[in-house]
This record gives C-alpha cells, sequence and structure tokens, in this order.
C-alpha cells in the first residue's frame, strides 16, 4: 500500500526563503547596532591610550593589557559581524541566510574568553610565585579608565545579554575586562598602602574564578546550539504535550527542535491527525501554540492514525 503523507509547513509552497528578523525576540536592531559601534570606537581609543601610557611609564603590565583588550575589539568585531550576517536574506543555496553563523561565532567568543582566563590564571599564578610590585600611580589610572570604559560598554549590551548569545558574549567580555581593570586598582591601592604585593596575584585569581562562572553558560550554550542540540529554554517534552492539546490532533511524534540562529528556533514532526480535511485549521493552531513556546519555524508533516509511519520506525 502507498502512503502519502501531508506537509504542513510555516508558509507559502516551496522553494521559499526565510526572512525572520531580530525583531520576532525583541532584541532592538538599531540600538545595537549603535551599542556594538559605540564599544569598538570606545575600546579602540582605550588601546590606543593604554598602549601609549605602557610604552611612556615602560610597563610590560599595560602593554600585555593593552594586546588583551585589543583582542576583546575583535571580538567585538565578530559579535557584530554575527549579528549583521543574521540579517541578511536567505539565498537559493543558503536557505536559512548566514543564521548559522551566529552560533559559531558564539562559540568562538567564549572560547576567546576561556583562553583569556587561562592567561589571566597563568598571570597570577607566575605573580605568586615571583611577585611583582605595582608599577606607580599612572598605572592606576590607566586601569581606573579602564573600568569606566568597559563598565559603560558592559551597560550598553546589558538589557538585550539573555535574549542573544553573540550579545551576551559582548557583555561578558566587557564585564570581564571591568572586572580585571578593577581588579588592578583595588590590588594597586592596596599595595601602595601596605606593601603586600601578594594581593595583586590573589584578585587576579579571583577574578578569573568569577569569569568563568560567568562564561561557563555561554560556552554550554553555544556548544549545544552548534552540535544541533535544543536550546536552552525549551523543553521537548513539553512542546509534544502542548501540541498534542491542540484539537484534532491526535499524536505527535519524530520531533526534532534546534536553533536556526542564536535568537530563532526551528522544529519538524509528524502530526497524528483526527481528520485530514481539518488540516489548515490545525495548522494555524499549532503555529501559534509552538510560537508561544518560542519556536517561530515549523515544518510539519500530517499524517492518519491508518498510516504506517515509515521515518518512525528507521
Amino acid at each position: 500500500m502507498t502512503h502519502t503523507h501531508n506537509g504542513i509547513h510555516d508558509g507559502s509552497p516551496h522553494p521559499h526563503h526565510h526572512t525572520h528578523s531580530h525583531h520576532a525576540v525583541g532584541l532592538r536592531v538599531d540600538s545595537l547596532n549603535r551599542a556594538f559601534v559605540a564599544g569598538i570606537v570606545l575600546n579602540v581609543l582605550f588601546v590606543v591610550i593604554e598602549a601609549g601610557v605602557g610604552l611612556w611609564s615602560d610597563s610590560m603590565g599595560l602593554l600585555s593589557d593593552a594586546g588583551h583588550n585589543l583582542s576583546d575589539v575583535a571580538s567585538l568585531l565578530l559579535a557584530l559581524l554575527a549579528f549583521r550576517l543574521a540579517q541578511a536574506r536567505a539565498t537559493a543555496r543558503y536557505t536559512y541566510g548566514y543564521k548559522k553563523s551566529t552560533i559559531l561565532i558564539s562559540l568562538l567568543n567564549s572560547v576567546i574568553l576561556l583562553v583569556a582566563v587561562g592567561v589571566i590564571l597563568a598571570e597570577s599564578i607566575g605573580r605568586l610565585l615571583h611577585p611583582v610590585p605595582v608599577e606607580g600611580a599612572a598605572i592606576i589610572w590607566t586601569a581606573g579608565v579602564g573600568v569606566l570604559v568597559n563598565g559603560f560598554t558592559a551597560w550598553l549590551f546589558m538589557r538585550d545579554k539573555e535574549r542573544d548569545l553573540n550579545v551576551k558574549g559582548a557583555y561578558l567580555h566587557m564585564a570581564a575586562d571591568a572586572l580585571v581593570s578593577i581588579g588592578v586598582v583595588v590590588s594597586g591601592v592596596v599595595i601602595s598602602w601596605t606593601g603586600w604585593t601578594i594581593i595583586d596575584p590573589i584578585v587576579g585569581l579571583v577574578v578569573a574564578a568569577v569569569i568563568i562562572a560567568s562564561v561557563w553558560s555561554l560556552t554550554r550554550d553555544s556548544l549545544r546550539l552548534s552540535l544541533d542540540g535544543v536550546p536552552a529554554g525549551v523543553d521537548p517534552e513539553r512542546v509534544v504535550r502542548e501540541m498534542e492539546q491542540v484539537e484534532g490532533v491526535r499524536a505527535v511524534h519524530h520531533i526534532h527542535i534546534w536553533a536556526i540562529s542564536t535568537t530563532e528556533n526551528a522544529l519538524t514532526a509528524h502530526v497524528v491527525l483526527e481528520r485530514l480535511s481539518d488540516m489548515a485549521a490545525v495548522k494555524h493552531a499549532l503555529k501559534e501554540r509552538l510560537r508561544e513556546l518560542g519556536i517561530a519555524h515549523a515544518t510539519l508533516e500530517a499524517e492518519t492514525e491508518a498510516e504506517a509511519c515509515a521515518d518512525l520506525h528507521d
């Protein structure tokens, strides 16, 4: 016997292109574009100033920190690139556009953060073994400027950091740098008052621990999405229950949920209908229910109880 499956899609007949925007998840596109540009400009200026003070004061600490901050500028540029690519139109060759690049860049940024933590840990342990005095007031003042620049840049991304992994990555980069700068200021002041040079590496270790705790969720979520895992915040069992509660649906199986980008989720599933004649109404109800669950793109295949689903057996 020949079985025919009826596809329930979320748009016009195939082929079609996907043109979802960041507006769907509440991201302020124009505002975030300005935030990225402002963050990049501010941090480039700070790198130039910090490198200049480092050369003037002959401080390897400031010069190395300027190099680290330059890597943060690169991370901001990557995040901005991902943000722009997510808005690019789909093509016949890339039917989802370049949205997946946002996940790959998010993973890359999390790796850069972990490498930065490794550098901080190595330097802090080295200074525990071989204490180095803080090099003058100019360094403390420069670190203070770093607190302001990085803190302000982090604040620009604070509102949207839980809506997009790349925005969260940018926020964590800037917040981590602000913490490092605060650590330099605090340890510099304490050492200048007490002469306890061991404070500097201890503060560095504490800062590294805080950064690791913050970046763990970014790394975990980025890795999961890059492997097409179910996005955080989406419960597959709940999705099935909600779909099966829609009138006219007998059962749901062969379900797959993954992320198209750091802001958009997709689903494919087989839906067993009570009557194929109700397909249009059921499709509309299912799409509305899935949008409420954070899944904006659904491709559904309709079946009847009389059919044997070959895909399910496979």
